[in-house]
């Protein structure tokens, strides 16, 4: 478990493992003042791939089932607790923007920005130990993962963009799909697996079947290890703050993948085409009927475009 920091504090509780986890202990690393909890799993000698959660998403919403396709096709999987959430480093000493001075003036109220969190991301394969790494990042963690390509882009072997965007002004979503990412945090395990339910049906795939038990379990879990509202609030000042990327994204010479819902009510799927024509080695993906979620039934297909993508990058 990370331990509290002079910037920050940890968490208030670490739950008992599910039976049965495929993962490693949890271990830490490091970057400056912020401690990073983080996971591996897979063959020790598979090509070594990061996985970057959305926001406010602990490393949980990673589904073992999604994981083991990965495995299945040759990769060492790496997922960690972004800063501001779970195992991590909360960064309380910071404060948290209103909602009013978010939406007026994010770059004046952000604690940090995109690109800490993607140096984050780069002290967690320091401390894996992976000089070069394929870079899997959702929402959030999609524009993570672009920044880390964009500035060490000797350190990411491919990019995969999940779900994401280049730019907060493409694509914008629903103003109900917005609201509920912006609630208040809950009082209880039980108003947890409600709320993450509730999400998840306004923002998840109407082709597909919700996963209600298994999002049942992740937000228990995830409220018992560390529910943070302001830490959420401050990543989405950093995500509101982060400009343009797009100028960047022309400059990554590495294979990429695009991958989108053509029913994400978050990120229109114009995002997707944004990034996929921002960078010269990108092929865009977008499955009919996908929301903003990784739903059971596409894991194969992603996994199989995911090592694909590693063979353009390796051959």
């Amino acid at each position: 478990m990370a331990s509290s920091s002079p910037a920050g504090r940890a968490p208030r509780a670490v739950a008992p493992p599910s039976g049965g986890s495929r993962w490693s202990a949890v271990e830490v690393a490091r970057h400056g003042e912020v401690e990073l909890a983080y996971q591996v799993t897979g063959p020790v000698d598979g090509m070594p791939l990061l996985l970057v959660a959305g926001l406010g998403c602990q490393m949980l919403l990673w589904h073992d089932g999604l994981c083991g396709e990965l495995c299945a096709r040759g990769f060492r999987v790496a997922r960690f607790d972004n800063r501001d959430v779970g195992l991590s480093t909360h960064l309380d000493s910071r404060g948290a923007a209103t909602l009013r001075s978010l939406l007026a003036r994010p770059d004046a109220c952000a604690a940090y920005g995109l690109g800490d969190m993607s140096a984050d991301a780069l002290a967690v394969l320091d401390a894996l130990g992976w000089d070069v790494a394929h870079v899997l990042g959702c929402s959030l963690g999609g524009a993570v993962a672009q920044l880390l390509a964009i500035a060490h882009g000797r350190r990411v072997a491919s990019l995969v963009s999940v779900m994401s965007t280049p730019s907060l002004r493409i694509g914008r979503g629903t103003v109900r799909a917005r609201a509920q990412l912006l609630r208040s945090p809950p009082c209880s395990g039980e108003e947890a697996e409600r709320r993450m339910v509730a999400l998840y049906r306004v923002i998840g795939s109407p082709g597909y079947p919700l996963d209600e038990p298994w999002l049942r379990e992740v937000a228990h879990l995830s409220w018992w290890r560390s529910d943070d509202a302001a830490g959420t609030r401050r990543q989405l000042a950093a995500l509101l703050a982060g400009g343009d990327r797009r100028r960047g994204l022309a400059s990554v010479d590495q294979p990429a993948l695009v991958v989108h819902g053509a029913n994400d009510p978050v990120f229109r799927p114009a995002a997707a085409l944004a990034t996929a024509e921002a960078i010269r080695r990108a092929r865009l993906v977008v499955y009919p009927g996908m929301g903003h979620d990784l739903p059971r039934a596409l894991w194969s297909s992603l996994a199989d475009e995911v090592a694909a993508l590693a063979r353009r990058a390796t051959g």
